[in-house]
């Protein structure tokens, strides 16, 4: 019976073991669920159906902003991976969950509707600006290919406003979001308990999100950190908060005299 037992345990960590491994060489291989693919700028598309003419436009812009991180590196050679009727999306949305788009690697997969001609990407009824989420996730596969696996979250634990306001950062580096101070007043006078902020294009960020890249954003443009300096900075969001709203009181002062 003990034998039976130790057998049927050890051919049940073999199969799962396996099962693992087969969901490891899928995620990393995209190309084993996709019909096509496509390079274009140093960008390799994956997709089912004909890529919208407009999309190669969305990558080019969001390759300008993604150089001004300062872990661009132009050979990174990063993947696209579509949302146009391929299994991959579904699966990474069983592994990692509901998204608008999740960045594995070197890889930025899209979860939600895109919609090139307006520029955004649909999910669950609320548009995410289609070149800024594109942004985001790419810095993130920055992210990992400078700092490396260990050293990345989820891995390392780094504060999730280090990591995701950097992210978001780089993203929103337009005239809709480039003014700190102007940001903060913003801030200062919304009144909503929601969860998302509304911009002018009528396309929304997680509050919590926003709020981290204004933290970012003061750190590197304020205080004149580099992003790696800030990683290695023991002051916690706390402190940075407050230091941030100290600066934004002497701004409103010195701009009202």
């Amino acid at each position: 019976m003990k034998r039976q037992l130790k057998k049927w345990i050890l051919g049940l960590a073999v199969s799962g073991l396996l099962f693992i491994l087969l969901f490891v060489t899928i995620i990393l291989n995209p190309v084993l669920l996709y019909a096509s693919r496509t390079t274009y700028n140093g960008f390799t598309i994956y997709h089912n159906k004909t890529i919208n003419p407009q999309f190669p436009d969305a990558l080019d812009k969001a390759k300008a902003l993604l150089k001004k991180s300062e872990f661009y590196k132009e050979d990174l050679g990063l993947t696209i991976c579509l949302n146009d009727g391929s299994s991959y999306p579904k699966l990474v949305k069983m592994i990692l969950g509901p998204a608008f788009a999740w960045a594995i690697d070197n890889k930025v997969v899209l979860q939600g509707e895109m919609n090139c001609a307006e520029n955004y990407v649909e999910l669950n009824g609320y548009k995410w600006n289609l070149i800024e989420l594109l942004v985001h996730e790419m810095t993130h596969c920055l992210q990992y290919d400078n700092l490396g696996l260990w050293k990345s979250n989820p891995v390392a634990n780094l504060p999730k406003w280090m990591w995701e306001g950097y992210a978001e950062y780089i993203a929103r580096q337009g005239p809709l979001h480039d003014d700190l101070r102007k940001s903060l007043g913003s801030l200062e006078n919304d009144d909503s308990d929601s969860w998302e902020i509304t911009f002018e294009d009528h396309t929304i960020a997680p509050r919590e999100l926003y709020h981290y890249q204004l933290m970012v954003r003061y750190c590197l443009e304020v205080k004149q950190f580099t992003y790696a300096q800030l990683l290695s900075n023991p002051s916690d969001d706390l402190v940075i908060e407050k230091e941030m709203r100290n600066w934004f009181t002497d701004q409103k002062q010195t701009h009202s005299q």
